[in-house]
């Protein structure tokens, strides 16, 4: 297979096969032809992989350019890394992957290709293949992350792990991750998002699991899947690959729609409250961290919400299959406390806010509406922010969520963002605004000292700013 390095080819000149990467490492070949160059640069993808390895690792970012570093120039709808291939090599690039011929350098410092994001993407399959390591790929519409974290806090006890950074988990992050790894990794983690079906057959084809796990089917990515019968099928495209393939696979054995997608492959290992086939986790409170039973070890996390309670499971269940003791796995999950949004628990004047902004659809803020009812509070105040890509069914979704806070005793309820300022209420403690500088231009902050505040929306409302009101 060819990487190509041109932009124009002579007429009647044969296309190359372009799903192949295979290359000269002679020198380029140049022809002049109706006034035009054509630069034919072929290269073994062999040969790309020795100068990774010789390289300080990949970059896609000028803004984070280390010396030494292969630098992939991607494209986008408004930005086209060919652009920067000087600014990298100024900053100390070893050489630059570019897919646009007038960046081209005879003196060996790019590498042209025909399509730079194909090009990273069988960059990392090879890398992986080269490591031939367990890989644990993990998606689902609610609580990825945050059990992706779990996971590889609890598997650190005993293994080198190297996982997804933050949330880089679609077609660009879930390669970065694969290259991220390295000799000394025994175990890597590969977090995998989709808001369309077919998404996650790609990366699996890149990132080639061998085990595998799902948190749950909710309604996120609604607009893309198209019902939430899409976000199963696009989801379980995973069990897919793994089953496939023969792999293994953690599942919720209390999760009917899992357990019936299984069915009868045998190569999988569940968790359950109460069924005693299954690796047994009972929890015990959740008021407002989550504590649960293992056996006689009662351990208790730093995450709030009833909801976190299969992602802690996901995490023991997956340390114990990889034979970690229970005592380790305890330490772990009590050692690991959330960042950047995620149901973080903060004090303010006295005053608890969990902020839980990172992300919302409407299977997760009911899940946080549900669990915020059971906390126990002198007072409870509640910011919410709209939820995206649900579609045609949006504004239904927001209308419900309003209707559901009708049966919960919430002292005062703050709607942000269009869609909610759209919904109906007759609930004088609501208070609803299009838009989060409304919100501020309005807002007096007369909350008790002692009130417990929810804070929850979409990653695109920044709702974290309304901390800084409190």
């Amino acid at each position: 297979m060819l990487c190509r390095a041109w932009d124009r080819k002579p007429q009647n000149q044969k296309e190359p096969d372009t799903n192949s990467f295979k290359h000269y490492t002679k020198p380029s070949l140049v022809l002049h032809l109706r006034g035009f160059f054509y630069i034919f640069t072929f290269m073994k993808l062999e040969t790309i992989y020795s100068y990774f390895l010789e390289s300080s690792g990949i970059c896609t970012d000028t803004r984070k350019i280390e010396k030494g570093c292969l630098f992939v120039a991607l494209r986008g709808d408004t930005f086209n890394g060919n652009t920067f291939t000087q600014q990298a090599l100024d900053k100390g690039a070893f050489k630059v992957i570019i897919d646009d011929i007038s960046q081209h350098k005879n003196t060996g410092e790019t590498i042209i290709c025909n399509n730079t994001l194909l090009l990273l993407q069988k960059l990392a399959t090879y890398h992986r293949q080269q490591l031939n390591i367990p890989i644990i790929a993990l998606t689902g519409s609610n609580g990825k992350t945050t059990t992706k974290e779990i996971i590889n806090t609890v598997l650190s006890k005993k293994f080198k792990t190297t996982a997804t950074l933050g949330n880089l988990n679609n077609h660009i992050g879930v390669p970065l991750t694969l290259l991220s790894m390295t000799k000394d990794t025994e175990i890597g983690i590969v977090e995998m998002g989709a808001n369309h079906t077919k998404e996650i057959e790609a990366l699996c084809e890149i990132a080639q699991p061998n085990f595998g796990y799902i948190t749950n089917f909710g309604k996120a990515h609604i607009e893309g899947f198209g019902s939430i019968q899409g976000v199963i099928q696009g989801k379980s495209e995973l069990y897919k690959y793994i089953t496939k393939k023969k792999g293994m696979l953690f599942f919720n054995a209390d999760d009917p729609v899992q357990t019936k997608l299984l069915g009868t492959y045998r190569s999988k290992v569940g968790y359950s409250k109460t069924k005693e086939d299954f690796y047994t986790l009972k929890q015990i409170d959740a008021n407002p961290y989550v504590a649960l039973q293992v056996a006689q070890t009662k351990i208790t996390s730093n995450l709030i919400g009833a909801y976190n309670f299969t992602n802690i499971c996901a995490g023991a269940l997956i340390g114990n299959f990889f034979d970690i003791p229970l005592k380790d796995i305890k330490q772990a999950i009590e050692q690991y406390k959330p960042t950047n949004n995620r149901s973080q628990l903060i004090t303010k004047e006295s005053r608890q806010i969990i902020l839980d902004a990172y992300n919302a659809n409407p299977t997760s803020m009911l899940a946080a509406l549900q669990h915020f009812s059971t906390i126990k509070a002198a007072s409870k105040v509640i910011f919410l922010g709209d939820m995206f890509e649900l579609g045609e069914t949006a504004q239904q979704e927001h209308q419900e969520i309003v209707n559901h806070l009708s049966t919960i005793n919430i002292d005062q309820i703050y709607l942000i963002g269009t869609l909610f300022n759209n919904t109906k209420t007759q609930a004088k403690n609501c208070h609803q605004y299009k838009t989060f500088e409304a919100l501020k231009s309005d807002f007096k902050n007369t909350i008790p000292k002692d009130t417990t505040i929810l804070i929850k929306g979409s990653r695109a409302m920044a709702l974290e700013r309304v901390v800084s009101l409190l």
